[in-house]
């Protein structure tokens, strides 16, 4: 694990998340760690103290928190939550269960669709769209608990999709919880992902601007937790200057 803002961040593969939260013994968050993730958690306490307990595992998934840990001396890799999710879907035995919530209608099917077509063995325990009022969702409260599954992933963006896992996540019998944002949109093939190229340069973030102008306005925290990050350095900096004067 390695340090930034607060937050314990994961140092390690993918195998080595999946190996780590399907192993745990109590329920898990995994957090896709980007910066506008982490930013809206220093700014919303009820979000903040899930991200910082111990029953969640926060990736390491954008290069505005891969670089700055790199900077404090971390030979850390990024893990895209995209690639972690899917993933997760490919290492599930039979045994478990999956349920999906998030996206519209059409994309949701066209989705299920597709998940069905590529993980021949999934056990989908149940799906509904993400266009809901999560203070106010009983009908789909009660569903997940009535489908038992091992495994949720809510696809409705930042940052609903967490405070649904954190207001839910006790009440529910699910294991293993992750936010994956607009992933379903991705593996429906209603939305393109970066051509590799792209991702590979680091430059996804720029890829989502271009195709989607409106992303720009949440860039701004993208920008604002960069700022908070080299004030986290720096400080890292001045105490350990002042720890080696002391030694």
């Amino acid at each position: 694990m390695c340090f930034l803002c607060g937050y314990r961040i994961f140092n390690g593969t993918i195998d080595e998340v999946i190996k780590k939260v399907m192993d745990a013994n109590d329920k898990v968050h995994i957090v896709s760690g980007n910066p506008e993730v982490l930013y809206n958690g220093l700014y919303n306490r009820f979000i903040y103290d899930n991200f910082t307990s111990k029953n969640s595992v926060i990736i390491p998934d954008g290069i505005g928190v891969v670089k700055p840990l790199r900077l404090k001396g971390h030979n850390i890799q990024k893990i895209a939550g995209i690639d972690l999710f899917m993933e997760l879907l490919s290492n599930l035995n039979e045994k478990d269960s999956v349920y999906f919530l998030g996206a519209s209608n059409d994309v949701l099917n066209m989705f299920i669709k597709n998940v069905q077509k590529k993980y021949k063995n999934i056990n989908i325990a149940g799906y509904h769209h993400g266009y809901i009022d999560i203070y106010n969702c009983d009908y789909i409260i009660n569903d997940i608990k009535s489908k038992q599954p091992t495994i949720i992933f809510v696809a409705m963006g930042a940052p609903k999709q967490e405070i649904f896992i954190t207001k839910y996540m006790n009440e529910l019998p699910c294991k293993i919880f992750m936010g994956v944002g607009g992933s379903f949109d991705v593996i429906s093939e209603t939305t393109k992902r970066a051509p590799s190229w792209i991702i590979n340069n680091n430059l996804e973030w720029l890829y989502r601007i271009l195709k989607e102008p409106i992303r720009i306005k949440r860039f701004k925290k993208n920008i604002n937790f960069i700022f908070l990050c080299i004030k986290d350095i720096y400080i890292s900096n001045i105490r350990g200057l002042h720890l080696s004067k002391n030694t």
